[in-house]
């Protein structure tokens, strides 16, 4: 991965996580003859288009046929190949969802599905176009590992996490840009939390657990919080199955209340996989900041954003009120 870490944006620097993808898929195929892509007849915007042009033997257009699409990496994974398929999350989730379920999960098959597009920043595509339960969806499915990337250097590490993982792979990734948060010694190991922030002095008041384009959000929080006196800890949950449970235990335990923040509904994602953590093993007070059961609508992604209290500003509302009540033993 050489050639690559050296075409990461510097730190803060915004570009789109499938850019990144189609880059990482190029240089993987160099490193893995057996690696081979397939895409929905939209490669351009997925950016598999990159691998398609290097490897042009091993690219294959499924066209407007997401099953059939999956039915073809089952075929490839189940000959010794690891498929790497891509489309529109909600195309990949919700239209291919049988033959995910049955053809990929099921015989536990070593299918990577990098969907693209997903959440609410699709913007004007609107409603239709936002994947909103794909996390759901996939996370329910046994044996499928789901996997939700913060930044560029850390989706370039999950691609070949993801070709390395013995079975299915669910990687999910926006539409729009999002800012490099990780510098050059970030490692991204599935089945890991990543804490990206510990308060400098003295234990947690309130811990914040996000993933994807909420991680930048939760950093922000935390320093607004810090201005009002009270200091979180912020934990990158890219691996939302497997779950990291002994980070988020651990975290529960020592600030006493948690808010998790997903570009998600707030019913099955990533918020669900935590509490049903911490009701099992640590029970503390919780706020759940994302999308609150209800689909999205057209418009400009950061007015989505801001209209469906995706910021950091509610992070900030949620973890005040959860610090309130916060577990003390």
């Amino acid at each position: 991965m050489t050639n690559l870490t050296e075409r990461m944006p510097p730190k803060g620097k915004k570009i789109a996580l499938r850019e990144i993808y189609g880059l990482t898929l190029v240089e993987l195929g160099k490193d893995n003859a057996d690696v081979v892509a397939l895409d929905a007849d939209l490669s351009g915007s997925t950016k598999s288009s990159k691998f398609a042009r290097a490897f042009p033997e091993r690219f294959f257009n499924a066209g407007v046929a997401e099953q059939n699409m999956i039915g073809m990496a089952a075929g490839l994974a189940a000959c010794g190949k690891i498929p790497f398929a891509s489309t529109f999350a909600v195309f990949a989730t919700g239209r291919a969802f049988e033959q995910i379920r049955n053809s990929v999960a099921c015989p536990q098959l070593n299918v990577k599905i990098a969907a693209s597009h997903a959440g609410i920043d699709v913007g004007e595509d609107g409603a239709s176009h936002q994947a909103i339960e794909d996390v759901a969806l996939m996370r329910a499915l046994p044996n499928m590992c789901v996997l939700v990337p913060a930044d560029a250097l850390e989706v370039s590490q999950m691609v070949y996490a993801a070709a390395a993982w013995d079975g299915p792979v669910y990687i999910r990734m926006g539409r729009s840009p999002v800012p490099t948060i990780f510098d050059d010694g970030y490692t991204f190991v599935i089945g890991r939390a990543k804490i990206v922030r510990r308060p400098p002095e003295g234990p947690a008041g309130v811990t914040l657990i996000a993933a994807g384009s909420m991680v930048v959000q939760c950093l922000e929080a935390a320093k607004q919080l810090k201005g009002e006196g009270l200091e979180a800890m912020v934990i990158n949950c890219s691996s939302v199955k497997p779950l990291d449970k002994e980070t988020i235990i651990m975290a529960a335990r020592e600030s006493g209340c948690v808010v998790t923040a997903e570009e998600h509904s707030v019913v099955g994602g990533l918020g669900s996989a935590v509490a049903e953590v911490l009701c099992e093993n640590y029970p503390v007070p919780m706020a759940f900041v994302g999308i609150k059961d209800c689909f999205g609508q057209s418009g400009n992604p950061a007015e989505l954003m801001e209209h469906y209290a995706l910021t950091a500003g509610e992070i900030v509302r949620a973890a005040v009120q959860v610090a309130a009540v916060r577990r003390t033993s």
